[in-house]
């Protein structure tokens, strides 16, 4: 192979692995490579303003595509500046290669401006982080990179490039990445003992997360949850895993509070986990999750997850897809009639009860609506009807989720993403990376205020690169998950309910989001009144390029 400055070499490999987009923000010790960017056309850099927000939109494009995404960050204080949404991208599983540039291996004993250990910044938010420090040992370090992050559990890594190794010479070849086909088969014996374990079942619940859509299980999970006639919970669940219509979907653990979750899970007398961990709450149960004596069977390529905070019975290490499917024909040979009978007659009760609601649903939907209400219920009906049916959406509007999607409700496997790991303003970035992976679909990010005002940035990009997502920001005034979970705190140490405090108060001075939109190059309107929302959905989506609705969800102290 030819000799090439390490930094040519680098960008080599990107195009090599058809790599399409570089997200990020420059900085001098990058300069080199970025500078080399001219003679690679294919490869396009698409700058954000703040590092947080090059790394929700890699986020957004890593989770639509479930394809390796780069990101460039500069040295320590661009990492710094990334770290929260490196670490929504690790619990989110998605697959980032972030390249973060460095002043140089010469300069290492200097303490020098900027200087920092990137890689033990790195480690607590990544799967791998790893620093290059032999020009020749560049690219076989970019391949690794890229088959960690693409390989389940997926999630970020880092790569530190000083900028002295990347000038100098590397005859490495640039291939493509080998990537690893993870879809194995578990033995039919273990898959027999696990339906052993759970065929006696009658009151049996399954735990599903994000590994069931990385998989592709979702009519293999529909197909099990119907066999065995169990509810499906979600826990760490951000994708469509199950469509929220289907008569065996019973909704999301607790997200807060592990005693939410513990009175699903401690009534079932047999728990099937898959594609997630139990359990994955902000303050989890200790102990009693599971009833004495039930059995609980775990899947998940995963090793970590299985068992890693409760004892399983049996944990398969296999692909969810094709387990969900064997288990599902073993129980139907283990099950007695007694039992196939009870999980015939649930999912007969399930399909009606789903079937009444979806129709009282849609009654509730086309009244008329209060002409002085807030608008968040017309937005909702008005987008759900002009809105094609293959849209796309990210969801970080927290509080206002449930009222929005009761009218949008997620049923299309990777149509619908909602936000996960706690970093807010990952809505605006998210929605912008899931426009470029999907440039001829329709998106709608929708945030609240409060995570929006983390990376408003990102409209600039959006106008710049005239990338036309629609954005939703649903404006309570306040930080209002705060308050809803400070109450619930309250509840749980019997503290008399009071004044929220005054922090979370979001309404003085009051933003202007129209004007700050505009200002950053995007075209806005605010929705305040219910009768507004037909007009500005329809000015949205008839916009080319990128445009913002301020939704007025709620009223500030002032109001």
């Amino acid at each position: 192979m030819v000799s090439r400055p390490a930094r040519v070499a680098m960008l080599e490999q990107l195009q090599a692995d058809g790599v399409r987009y570089m997200f990020g923000n420059p900085g001098t010790v990058e300069q080199g490579f970025l500078d080399e960017l001219r003679h690679f056309p294919s490869l396009e850099y698409v700058l954000a303003l703040q590092e947080a927000v090059a790394v929700g939109m890699a986020d957004g494009y890593a989770r639509a595509t479930r394809r390796p995404t780069v990101v460039q960050l500069h040295t320590g204080v661009g990492l710094g500046n990334g770290i929260g949404m490196l670490y929504q991208a690790k619990r989110g599983h998605a697959p980032l290669v972030v390249i973060a540039g460095e002043a140089g291996l010469r300069y290492d004993n200097m303490e020098a401006q900027m200087a920092a250990d990137l890689v033990a910044m790195a480690e607590p938010v990544t799967k791998w982080a790893t620093r290059v420090v032999d020009p020749e040992s560049t690219l076989r370090t970019l391949r690794r990179a890229f088959k960690v992050a693409a390989t389940p559990p997926y999630g970020p890594v880092l790569v530190v490039l000083p900028a002295d190794a990347m000038d100098r010479p590397t005859t490495e070849e640039a291939v493509p990445v080998a990537y690893l086909d993870t879809a194995s088969s578990p033995d039919p014996e273990v898959v027999g003992r696990a339906a052993s374990l759970l065929a006696g079942a009658e009151r049996p619940i399954v735990i599903a997360g994000d590994g069931v859509h990385f998989s592709g299980a979702q009519q293999e999970l529909a197909r099990l949850a119907q066999t065995w006639g169990a509810e499906v919970w979600g826990a760490d669940w951000s994708e469509v895993n199950l469509s929220v219509e289907h008569p065996a979907y019973a909704g999301q653990l607790g997200h807060m509070f592990g005693e939410n979750s513990r009175r699903v899970t401690a009534a079932a007398d047999a728990v099937l986990i898959v594609g997630t961990y139990a359990l994955p709450e902000v303050y989890p149960a200790l102990d009693g999750v599971f009833a004495p004596g039930a059995p609980v069977v775990h899947i998940d390529l995963d090793t970590d997850a299985i068992a890693k905070n409760f004892p399983v019975n049996l944990g398969l290490v296999a692909d969810p897809k094709r387990t969900l499917a064997a288990l599902a024909d073993a129980l139907e040979t283990r099950m007695s009639p007694v039992n196939r009978r009870r999980a015939e007659e649930w999912l007969g009760r399930r399909a009606a009860e789903r079937s009444y609601e979806l129709a009282a649903n849609q009654q509730k939907n086309e009244a008329a609506l209060d002409p002085l209400a807030l608008p968040t219920t017309a937005f909702a009906q008005e987008l759900a009807r002009q809105l094609p049916e293959d849209a796309i959406l990210f969801d970080e509007a927290l509080t206002a989720s449930p009222d929005l999607f009761r009218h949008l409700p997620p049923t299309r496997p990777g149509h619908w993403f909602q936000t996960r790991g706690g970093s807010l303003g990952v809505g605006i970035p998210g929605a912008i990376g899931a426009q470029l992976a999907h440039p001829d679909k329709v998106v709608v990010g929708f945030t609240g205020d409060g995570g929006s005002m983390y990376t408003v940035q990102a409209l600039w990009t959006a106008a710049r690169y005239n990338i036309g997502a629609k954005f939703v920001i649903c404006n309570n005034g306040s930080y209002k998950l705060l308050e809803d979970n400070i109450e619930q705190y309250w509840r749980s140490v019997d503290v008399p309910a009071h004044d929220h405090p005054e922090i979370f108060d979001l309404s003085r001075p009051a933003i202007d989001f129209t004007a700050l939109a505009k200002s950053l190059g995007v075209p806005a309107v605010r929705v305040d009144k219910p009768g507004q929302a037909g007009a500005a959905v329809a000015e949205a989506l008839g916009t080319p390029g990128p445009f913002l609705i301020d939704l007025v969800t709620g009223r500030g102290r002032e109001e």
